[in-house]
């Protein structure tokens, strides 16, 4: 057990934060410690998780990505435009448009970055400007509401009713999330690839010396982040039964700190998916339940803030720190 809880230090200091705020707004409001909040956050959190494993990917192999939300955009309207091309489709074609739109996206990154050596928040924050000036010179700010019934249609994989006559529901986008986590997490873990990408991260010059294809690294997890804004973008659409222009715009930056409050390292070879689902748990957490206590929205991003610095803070203690009598065992040994 300890052993697990010293390798596993910042999911477990997350656990331990979330848990505790979980515990103080369960005190402070009457809706927040019941099964229909908690199944509505999952809902409601599924998109950003779709994003955040793409996104950690990118972090582990030493990147940065913040035009990935811009782009699930364009693909959103990419997407609707080609269905209406094909008669309407379904979801296995809307999903291989979405994605295949997506991982192009994400290569053009990929190719700005190791063609022209631009540093990837670079290359990103000016592929976040393209993409979205794009997106709103031709689609003029206008949304889109005529989508295929398939799209619209909520899939409920699970509901109850409860004693009060309130349901509680699972919908498609928890189905959706929760195989791009196991996805992600049989890339990074389980394969070659994915060994390669976190040495590619901790130490480009020494994974090329080992014959790393550097290139091959890039294209990898760009696109897989392209792949994961593209899945995230249609599911966001069929969420809200729409497509706005700028519906994601800013989301970026929250699922960004959500990835690196999980214990991602900014620079690159450190990284687990079940500390960047519990990152983004923390911080949906948080907004509902201020939410739910009536504070004002533009308090959200301090208080928010405010948490994730104590967390980071928290999660980058070591935890013999925290944790004395493993420090003391292990000096004895």
């Amino acid at each position: 057990m300890r052993s697990f809880v010293r390798t596993h230090a910042t999911e477990v200091s997350l656990l331990a934060v979330i848990i505790a705020i979980s515990a103080v707004l369960s005190v402070s409001t009457a809706n927040f410690f019941s099964l229909g909040n908690a199944f509505d956050l999952l809902n409601i959190s599924s998109v950003n998780i779709i994003f955040a494993v793409g996104l950690l990917v990118v972090l582990i192999a030493g990147g940065i990505d913040i035009s990935f939300a811009v782009a699930a955009s364009v693909v959103q309207y990419g997407t609707a435009i080609a269905l209406g091309w094909i008669g309407g489709g379904g979801w296995i074609s809307g999903l291989l448009i979405a994605g295949s739109l997506g991982i192009l996206l994400g290569a053009i990154n990929a190719f700005l970055i190791h063609r022209f050596r631009v540093i990837s928040i670079v290359a990103t924050i000016s592929t976040f400007n393209i993409y979205f000036g794009l997106l709103m010179f031709f689609t003029k700010g206008v949304s889109i509401y005529d989508l295929p019934d398939w799209l619209t249609d909520r899939l409920i994989l699970f509901e109850h009713e409860m004693p009060d006559g309130t349901w509680i529901e699972i919908t498609l986008p928890v189905l959706v999330m929760v195989l791009c986590v196991i996805a992600t997490w049989v890339l990074i873990t389980r394969t070659t690839t994915g060994r390669q990408l976190y040495a590619f991260g901790d130490n480009p010059e020494g994974a090329r010396r080992f014959g790393i294809n550097i290139g091959a690294m890039q294209f990898i997890a760009f696109g897989w982040l392209g792949l994961m804004a593209g899945i995230g973008g249609l599911i966001q659409a069929h969420y809200a039964q729409e497509v706005v222009p700028n519906a994601l715009y800013g989301r970026e930056l929250d699922v960004l700190a959500a990835v690196v409050l999980g214990g991602a390292r900014l620079g690159g070879g450190k990284g687990s998916v079940l500390g960047c689902v519990l990152g983004v748990l923390l911080i949906s957490i948080t907004q509902n339940g201020l939410n739910l206590m009536g504070v004002s929205p533009f308090a959200f991003k301090m208080i928010i803030g405010a948490i994730i610095l104590g967390a980071i803070t928290l999660s980058n203690t070591r935890i013999e720190r925290l944790l004395p009598f493993v420090s003391q065992k292990g000096a004895g040994r």
